[in-house]
């Protein structure tokens, strides 16, 4: 049983037998568990108007639980949409890192992330310190694509002398770098997504590197050996480098239209 269901506050309402989708509930004089395959949404818990059910998992989490009016949203349309419309990637970078504080309130935004059949297993890395000696690895692992890509010869003509070059050819300006691990490719990027917008609303900038992801791609092991206490079954699913915007955009640009389908 994975549920603590207090008897004398629940009142019999059925909402959280409606929102199971395991057909975890039942409810006759109060809510009941039936030991179906219950894997912790917490979606009975979220919708109980007594407060008469909590995830044993995440018992002595109350700090985390917080009540809002489900009729209330707190972003109008039009000012998420312009949001949307003034994100843009960022490669020109101020000179200024980012603090601890700063990080953790944008994990504040992964933290509420869904995930694959609510696993929770993302997990990130920032690198800062150790950036230079974490790229000298890609570089080891994606050297083999250098006739593909002419931006991994690129990158390896500047790691041999960058006394020429104006920016790195992967990391441009940027100084610090975010990688998102997880067994769950969707749940990775849409926690990353998440993070990013919030990185705006805090006036940071940044961009997504596909190059950096080939080194999980071409030798995972290789690439996992750099960190050892990750799960070696979760791979690097995303990488964005961030900082602080040099230059701000005064106005969007076209895009090219996106098919919609309707059956």
């Amino acid at each position: 049983m994975k549920l603590i269901i207090d008897e004398e506050l629940c009142v019999a309402c059925k909402q959280c037998m409606q929102v199971c989708i395991r057909d975890n509930i039942i409810v006759e004089d109060f809510a009941v568990e039936t030991g179906g395959n219950c894997f912790e949404c917490g979606h009975c818990m979220a919708i109980c108007k007594q407060k008469a059910i909590t995830l044993k998992s995440f018992e002595g989490k109350q700090d985390r639980i917080q009540d809002y009016n489900p009729r209330e949203i707190p972003v109008e349309y039009e000012e998420l949409l312009q949001f949307l419309k003034q994100r843009r990637s960022v490669r020109w970078f101020k000179n200024k890192k980012i603090d601890k504080e700063t990080f953790d309130k944008l994990f504040e935004g992964a933290y509420y992330s869904p995930s694959a059949q609510n696993q929770q297993d993302v997990e990130f890395v920032v690198l800062d310190e150790k950036l230079d000696d974490f790229m000298n690895l890609v570089y080891e692992i994606i050297k083999v694509k250098e006739d593909e890509f002419f931006r991994i010869k690129e990158f390896g003509d500047y790691l041999k002398d960058n006394t020429t070059k104006e920016f790195h050819p992967l990391l441009w300006e940027g100084k610090q770098l975010i990688l998102t691990f997880s067994t769950d490719k969707t749940s990775a990027v849409i926690a990353n997504a998440r993070l990013e917008l919030l990185a705006y609303s805090l006036g940071l900038g940044g961009f997504y590197s596909l190059f950096i992801l080939k080194a999980d791609e071409i030798n995972h092991d290789k690439l996992m050996e750099f960190f050892p206490k990750i799960n070696k079954n979760k791979h690097m699913y995303s990488a964005f480098i961030i900082g602080y915007p040099k230059l701000r955009f005064r106005r969007t640009i076209p895009h090219k239209d996106i098919n919609v389908t309707y059956f």
